[in-house]
């Protein structure tokens, strides 16, 4: 039985191998279909194909949608080594032919959507042989990611500590309280303290800016009053400048950083002058310790280490 199976695998092509991927990342074979420029049949036949190579299914229904069985969670760290270990392959190759090529996965917070694209473009233009996808979500679906080994690397200002990671800060990430334009309270110079009558915005449980706010309140013995949790920055300002309430956010999301634009608050929103902030944060690109890096993702990390051109906006002091 056991040579049956091995002569099985030994059929495993890639393009089931790929299939499989991409399915067990997105849970979708409609996603994956899609991700990988084929029809959903072709799909759903390689996958048949591969669950018989193996022997057991790899997917199983949950509600609407699928997940992996045990087998499936198997083959997907199995397959991701090596995907990891090809790419790896054709970065090596690539470099002896004195070129940078390959593919490149970033992932970032939402507050690191403002500025990580800056950064991505003229690398992407000195290195065209490299495909970059870059994907956005809150801290926790950035966590999540980098549990399952998806990307290079990440972007983000508190990476966990319960990872295997290695970090590089590279970018000052200052912390201001915003106000509406014409606020009782803008142009004063204030404690933090003073705030605790307002009704504050924080962004949803499982943000970076949430825990960083949360932690730092916790550290002052100060409870704000909070009214609201939304799900992204922009929604923030705009609650903020229609009068809702104050709230914490990086500078990078109200104020643009120097170069891209004049560096202006915000339409509708004044940045409060609050004893101890700015509150000083950095970003940081961090990868997994366990899993050797591409040549391209050694580039990229280079090229943020040099990007010094990208500073906090000015006027970040308060």
């Amino acid at each position: 039985m056991h040579s049956n199976r091995s002569r099985r695998l030994s059929r495993v092509t890639p393009q089931q191998l790929r299939a499989f991927e991409a399915t067990a990342r997105l849970l979708s074979v409609t996603g994956a279909a899609r991700e990988l420029h084929l029809t959903q049949p072709t799909v759903s036949v390689q996958l048949r194909e591969l669950a018989a190579a193996v022997g057991e299914p790899l997917f199983e229904s949950a509600g609407r949608g699928i997940r992996l069985t045990q087998a499936g969670e198997a083959l997907q760290q199995t397959a991701g080594e090596l995907n990891d270990c090809w790419r790896r392959f054709e970065s090596r190759l690539a470099e002896l032919n004195g070129l940078v090529r390959g593919s490149l996965r970033i992932a970032a917070v939402t507050t690191a959507e403002y500025f990580v694209p800056d950064l991505i473009g003229p690398f992407a233009a000195a290195h065209p042989g490299v495909e970059i996808e870059f994907a956005v979500e809150n801290r926790d679906g950035v966590v999540a990611r980098l549990q399952r080994g998806i990307d290079d690397m990440a972007v983000m200002m508190m990476p966990p500590e319960d990872l295997p990671l290695d970090r590089q800060p590279f970018l000052d990430n200052p912390l201001v309280v915003i106000a509406p334009a014409g606020h009782r309270l803008a142009g004063r110079r204030l404690r933090l303290s003073s705030l605790a009558g307002e009704r504050w915005l924080m962004r949803e449980p499982g943000s970076g800016t949430r825990m960083a706010a949360e932690r730092h309140f916790a550290e002052l013995g100060f409870e704000p009053k909070v009214a609201m949790s939304l799900g992204s920055n922009e929604a923030i300002k705009h609650a903020v400048a229609a009068g809702l309430g104050i709230a914490l956010l990086s500078m990078v999301a109200v104020r643009p950083p120097v170069g891209r634009a004049a560096a202006t608050t915000a339409e509708g929103l004044e940045i409060l002058k609050v004893s101890g902030f700015p509150l000083r944060r950095r970003w940081s690109v961090v990868w997994r310790r366990d899993r050797p890096l591409t040549i391209a993702a050694r580039r990229f990390i280079e090229h943020l280490s040099a990007a010094r051109e990208l500073r906090a906006p000015r006027g970040a002091r308060a």
